[in-house]
């Protein structure tokens, strides 16, 4: 399987991906736990089954120095004990927030709940928008088929301005 095409040679795709990748930055910036964004993005990526991001997320959160067994138990965080409660919630919002096509009532009130009980309303914040841009950003790349296996940790940190 072949990329089909790289939106960053494309004049306009690079122009939108600039702007992507601010309001990434923009997330990345929030008070919330790196660790926390790292997860969340690499569980939607999980489920999305972009290659690329699971790639890209296991290998920040190897180099931010996340123990194996945490980035290996995060597609059953459910069947772990190495989550805080906080992060349970977080990945919780993340499978309801990328399932809300399988699911019939998208994000659930009991999700919300927990979400709410672990994090302040910056947090929350980050925490909605990240699972709407890891999302978006998983569609672009399965859409044209970018692979993983390349990706080298920090290649995020300069792509926007």
């Amino acid at each position: 399987m072949e990329p089909r095409f790289n939106l960053n040679d494309n004049e306009l795709g690079a122009k939108i991906g600039k702007r992507f990748a601010n309001v990434s930055m923009a997330i990345m910036q929030s008070p919330l736990p790196k660790s926390t964004l790292e997860l969340v993005e690499l569980r939607a990526s999980q489920i999305n089954g972009c290659g690329y991001c699971v790639d890209a997320h296991t290998k920040e959160l190897a180099a931010a120095g996340e123990p194996a067994v945490r980035i290996n138990l995060v597609a059953a965080w459910r069947e772990s004990t190495v989550f805080t409660e906080a992060e349970q919630a977080a990945l919780a919002l993340a499978e309801e927030g990328t399932r809300t096509a399988d699911a019939q009532h998208g994000v659930s009130d009991e999700t919300w709940a927990q979400v709410r009980k672990h994090y302040d309303d910056d947090q929350v914040a980050a925490l909605v928008y990240v699972v709407a841009m890891i999302n978006a950003a998983n569609r672009l790349l399965v859409i044209t088929r970018t692979k993983g296996g390349s990706y080298e940790p920090g290649t995020f940190d300069g792509m926007a301005s």
